[in-house]
C-alpha cells in the first residue's frame, strides 16, 4: 500500500469513529428554584437538556402555587379572587393534597397556611399568638372545606389561605422529571432543596444513585446520617432541627411544623422523617405530615400503605436517647459497602 493509500484510509478511519456513536457522559446542571437551589444529572451521549427549559418550567410554577408572588393565581385567590380558573399543574397538586389529607386523617392540610403566617414561617407578617388566637383562626384551617369544579377554586371561607410549600418542592421535582422523561433520558437525579428524584442508574459505574440524609443533630451536611441507593424511587425530608424561629422578645424557640388538628406549631420527639415513594411530591407531603403526627400514628401509617417507606429519627420518650426506625423497604435501600464490593 502506498503512501497516499495509507493517509486515506487513516482519514477514514478517523471519520468513521467520529461518526460513531458517543460514549455515555454524565452531565451536571444547577441553578436557583423555589427559594432554594436545584441540581440535575443525568447520563446522556450529549447535552440535551438546557437551562432555560427548567427555568421556564419554574416560573410556571411560582406563577401558578407561590404564595411569595403577588400576583400568582395561588395569592389573588388567597386575597379573594375566586375567579381565577387554575391551570393543569395546581389541579394536580390540590387533588393529590386531599389525597395525602385524608390518607393522614388531617396532619397534611395546605389550608393550614393562615397559621403558618401567624406563626410566622410565611410570606405574611407573624402575629402574638395565644390559645384565643389560636382558636380564632382554626375556624379557617380545613381542607374539607375548599373544593375545586371546573378549575376554579371555592372556599367556605374568605379567610381561608392556601399553602402548597409543603408539597411544591417535591412536585416540581417531579415536572422537571417528566421533562427529562420527554427527552428520552432514563438514567438521572433531580434535587431541589434537599428533595430527590432518582430514575434509572448511574450506568458509568452500574449502581445505583448515592444520596445521604442529613444528620438532625451534625450541622456537618457531608456526614450524613445514613446513605442511600436509589433507583426510580423519590425521597424527600422534613425536620425541625434546621426550621425553627426564635421570638426576639420572649426567647421562645417555635419548630415550623405545625400542627393543622390543634393549631400549634409541633415541638414533638420526632426530629426528622424520611419518605421513599414512587414519585416526589406524595414524598413531600407525607414527611410534613410524619412530623406533625408523630413517630407511632406514622409507623401505623406506613405499615397500612405498600407505597410508602419512611425513617423516622425522634427522642425515645422514657430515655431521650436518640432513637431510629426504618420501614423494611426503607432499610433494603440503605447502603451498605460490604454488600456490593
Amino acid at each position: 500500500m502506498n503512501k497516499m493509500a495509507k493517509t486515506l484510509l487513516s482519514l477514514l478511519t478517523l471519520l468513521f469513529i467520529s461518526c460513531g456513536p458517543k460514549a455515555p457522559t454524565k452531565f451536571k446542571m444547577q441553578g436557583a428554584a423555589l427559594g432554594t437551589t436545584y441540581g440535575i444529572t443525568y447520563i446522556a451521549t450529549t447535552e440535551v437538556l438546557q437551562p432555560a427549559v427548567i427555568d421556564s418550567l419554574l416560573y410556571e410554577i411560582n406563577q401558578s402555587m407561590s404564595t411569595y408572588w403577588p400576583a400568582s393565581d395561588i395569592s389573588k385567590i388567597n386575597k379573594g379572587d375566586l375567579s381565577v380558573v387554575v391551570e393543569p399543574m395546581f389541579q394536580e397538586v390540590f387533588a393529590l393534597s386531599n389525597t395525602i389529607y385524608k390518607a393522614s386523617g388531617g396532619y397534611f392540610d395546605p389550608t393550614v397556611g393562615t397559621l403558618v403566617n401567624a406563626w410566622g414561617f410565611g410570606p405574611e407578617a407573624a402575629i402574638a399568638m395565644n390559645t384565643a388566637r389560636v382558636d380564632s383562626l382554626m375556624q379557617y384551617v380545613g381542607f374539607n372545606k375548599v373544593s375545586m369544579a371546573a378549575g376554579r377554586i371555592e372556599k367556605q371561607s374568605p379567610e381561608i389561605y392556601f399553602d402548597f410549600n409543603a408539597i411544591g418542592k417535591g412536585y416540581a421535582i417531579d415536572r422537571i422529571g417528566l421533562v427529562l422523561d420527554r427527552l428520552g433520558l432514563t438514567n438521572y437525579l433531580i434535587e431541589v432543596g434537599g428533595e430527590l428524584l432518582a430514575k434509572g442508574q448511574n450506568t458509568l459505574t452500574q449502581k445505583k444513585w448515592l444520596v445521604g440524609i442529613d444528620h438532625p443533630e451534625n450541622e456537618d451536611r457531608a456526614a450524613p446520617i445514613v446513605l442511600l441507593q436509589l433507583e426510580d424511587q423519590a425521597l424527600a425530608s422534613s425536620g425541625n432541627y434546621r426550621k425553627f424561629r426564635v421570638d426576639a422578645t420572649s426567647g421562645q424557640k417555635f419548630v415550623h411544623t405545625i400542627n393543622p388538628l390543634s393549631g400549634y406549631t409541633e415541638n414533638s420527639a420526632t426530629l426528622a422523617a424520611s419518605v421513599l415513594t414512587p414519585n416526589c411530591a406524595m414524598a413531600d407531603g407525607y414527611a410534613t405530615a410524619f412530623m406533625a403526627m408523630g413517630y407511632e400514628k406514622a409507623i401505623a401509617l406506613v405499615a397500612a400503605d405498600p407505597l410508602l417507606e419512611v425513617f423516622l429519627v425522634y427522642l425515645d420518650p422514657l430515655s431521650s436517647a436518640l432513637t431510629q426506625y426504618m420501614s423494611p423497604g426503607f432499610e433494603r435501600a440503605v447502603y451498605r459497602k460490604e454488600s456490593i464490593e
